[in-house]
C-alpha cells in the first residue's frame, strides 16, 4: 500500500496517467495515491504483468492495458474510467519512447515510431478526454489539469537525437495551443507541459545500455557519471522530484497557470 503524505489534497479526484507502470509514470501514480486520489494507471503490459504492482499500490489504483497509439484502446480507457468513476480530472499523458542516433541513419520507420506514441500518443488522450475534463473540470478550484511530459529536449537541441528533439518539441507546442483554445472557449481545463532534464529511470538506463552496446562508454554508470557533472546540480534527478512537480501542476495551487513549461533540470537549460 502507498503510504499516506497526510494532506489528502486531492480527495476526491480522480487522473489517468498513461505509461503509469514505471519510472516517472509510476512516481506520479503513487504521489496522487498518497494525495488522496483515485487513479487509472495505462501501459502496454498485460493485466496479469501488472498485477503485482497494482496490489502495492492498492484498491484506488486501476489499470487499462493501452496502447497510446490506437485510438480503439483510448477509447477502452475512457469507457473505462467513465464506468469506474464517472469523471477526471487530472490527465498526465506521460506515455514515451526515445531515439538516438545520426539524422542520416535513422529510419523512417523509427521517426514514424516515436512521433506516433511521443506526440499522436499525448493528441489522442487529450482529444480522447476533454469532454470529461471540462465536465469534472467545472466542479474544481482551476478546472481540470492536463500534465504532458516533455523533456528539456523540447526546449534545447542536443546532437543525435532529432527525432526526440522534435517529438518533445511538439509536445511542448501542442499544449501551449490546447492551453489557449481552452481558455478562449472559457473552459475549465489547463494544460502545462513539463519538461524533465535527466532523470534515473528505466527508459534512460535502457538508452545508456544502447549507447554502451555501441561502444561510447563501458558501462552505463560512467554515463550516469558524466551527465551528473554536466548538471550543475551535480546528480541526476529521482522520479520522486517529477512526481511532486506533477502533482503541484494538477491540483489547485497552480490555479493560475496554463500554456506554460515547468523545467525540472537541476539547472541544465540554464547553463
Amino acid at each position: 500500500m502507498i503510504e499516506d503524505l497526510g494532506s489528502q489534497r486531492l480527495k476526491g479526484r480522480v487522473a489517468l496517467v498513461s505509461g503509469g507502470l514505471r519510472g516517472i509514470g509510476l512516481a506520479c501514480v503513487e504521489r496522487f495515491l498518497a494525495e488522496g486520489a483515485e487513479v487509472v494507471l495505462t501501459d502496454l503490459s498485460s493485466p496479469e504483468d501488472a498485477a503485482e504492482t497494482l496490489a502495492r499500490l492498492g484498491q484506488a489504483a486501476s489499470y487499462v492495458q493501452a496502447n497510446v497509439t490506437s485510438e480503439d484502446d483510448w477509447a477502452t480507457v475512457l469507457a473505462a474510467v467513465t464506468e469506474r468513476h464517472g469523471k477526471l480530472h487530472i490527465l498526465v499523458n506521460n506515455a514515451g519512447i526515445d531515439l538516438t542516433g545520426p539524422v542520416a541513419t535513422t529510419s523512417l520507420e523509427g521517426w514514424r515510431k516515436i512521433m506516433s506514441i511521443n506526440v499522436d500518443g499525448v493528441f489522442l488522450g487529450v482529444r480522447t478526454f476533454v469532454p470529461l475534463l471540462e465536465q469534472s473540470g467545472a466542479a474544481v478550484k482551476g478546472g481540470a489539469s492536463i500534465i504532458n511530459v516533455s523533456s528539456i529536449m523540447g526546449l534545447v537541441g542536443m546532437s543525435e537525437v532529432s527525432g526526440y528533439n522534435a517529438s518533445k518539441g511538439a509536445v511542448r507546442l501542442f499544449t501551449k495551443s490546447i492551453a489557449l483554445e481552452f481558455a478562449e472557449k472559457k473552459m475549465p481545463i489547463r494544460a502545462n507541459s513539463l519538461h524533465p532534464g535527466f532523470v534515473i529511470t528505466p527508459l534512460l538506463q535502457e538508452g545508456f545500455q544502447r549507447w554502451v552496446d555501441k561502444g561510447v562508454a563501458e558501462k552505463a554508470q560512467d554515463l550516469v557519471d558524466l551527465m551528473s557533472s554536466k548538471t550543475p546540480i551535480g546528480r541526476l534527478a529521482d522520479p520522486s522530484e517529477l512526481a511532486s512537480a506533477v502533482y503541484f501542476l494538477a491540483g489547485s495551487d497552480s490555479s493560475y497557470m496554463t500554456g506554460a513549461e515547468l523545467v525540472i533540470d537541476g539547472g541544465w537549460t540554464a547553463q
